[in-house]
C-alpha cells in the first residue's frame, strides 16, 4: 500500500474506496450537531451494522458448532452481538481514539464510554459492509469475534435465561421486567429495573443499560429463590 493511509484503515485491514463512509462511522451525533458543514452522525449506520453483525455471527457459530441445537446457538449468538462484546472489540482496536465528537462529549469521557464505543463499532461494521460488501465485514468480524467465540466451550447461559428456565421448571409464569427509573447524563445513564416472579415478590437492580440492569436483577432474583429453596429443604 502507498503512503497516506489512515491509521484506522491499517487496524481494520482495509483501504476504503469511499473514505467518507469511515468518517461518518466515526462521527458521534454531538460532533454532527456542532459542525456547520454537512457532517452526518453514525446513528443510521449503527442500525445497519447491528444487522450485519447478527448475520455474520449467526453463520460463524452455525459452522463452528455443528452439533449444537437451536437454543444453544441462540445463546451463543446473543453473547456475541451484545453491546458488551462490541465495546470489548472497540477497546481492543483503540476505536475511541479515532472518534469525532464534541469537546464536551470528549471531556465527559465519551471516548471510553462502553455504550458509545459499541455504537461506533456497529457503525464501522456498516462502513466496511457498504464499502466492500459482506466479505469485508465478514473478515473484520471473523478476526475479532473468533476469540470471543473460543472463550466459551459450553453455550453461555445468562441470568435472564437461567431465571426463565427456573420459573418454567417450577410451573410459574415467565419473569416480568419493568423499568422503574433512569438517571444520569445521556452519555452515562443508569437504569433501574424491577423483576417480578409469580408468588415470589420483586427485586430491583440498576445498571448502565437496560440489559445490564435486567441481568443484575435476574441474578438477584435467582439468589433469592434458590436461597429460599435451600432453606425450605433444611
Amino acid at each position: 500500500m502507498g503512503g497516506g493511509r489512515d491509521p484506522l484503515e491499517k487496524i481494520l485491514e482495509r483501504r476504503f474506496i469511499r473514505p467518507d463512509l469511515l468518517r461518518q462511522a466515526l462521527t458521534h451525533s454531538s460532533a454532527a450537531r456542532s459542525r456547520s458543514d454537512r457532517w452526518v452522525s453514525n446513528e443510521r449506520m449503527e442500525f445497519l451494522g447491528d444487522r450485519v453483525l447478527g448475520l455474520v455471527a449467526a453463520r460463524l457459530i452455525y459452522e463452528r458448532f455443528p452439533d449444537e441445537e437451536e437454543g444453544a446457538l441462540a445463546r451463543r449468538h446473543a453473547a456475541l452481538v451484545r453491546r458488551e462484546a462490541l465495546a470489548r472489540v472497540a477497546e481492543r482496536i483503540g476505536l475511541g481514539d479515532h472518534l469525532v465528537m464534541s469537546r464536551g462529549e470528549a471531556e465527559a469521557g465519551g471516548r471510553r464510554n462502553p455504550s458509545l464505543l459499541a455504537d461506533a463499532c456497529e457503525a464501522v461494521i456498516a462502513a466496511l459492509y457498504l464499502d466492500g460488501g459482506l466479505d469485508a465485514a465478514h473478515a473484520f468480524i471473523h478476526r475479532h469475534w473468533e476469540p470471543l467465540m473460543e472463550e466459551e466451550s459450553s453455550p453461555p447461559q445468562d441470568a435472564k435465561t437461567a431465571l426463565q428456565e427456573w420459573a418454567q421448571a417450577h410451573g410459574l409464569a415467565l419473569p416480568a421486567y419493568v423499568e422503574t427509573g433512569r438517571k444520569g447524563p445521556p452519555h452515562a445513564p443508569v437504569f433501574t429495573i424491577q423483576v417480578s416472579l409469580e408468588g415470589l415478590g420483586t427485586v430491583t437492580a440498576s445498571g448502565p443499560s437496560k440489559r445490564a440492569a435486567q441481568q443484575v436483577a435476574a441474578e438477584a432474583m435467582l439468589d433469592k429463590v434458590t436461597a429460599g429453596a435451600d432453606g425450605a429443604g433444611e
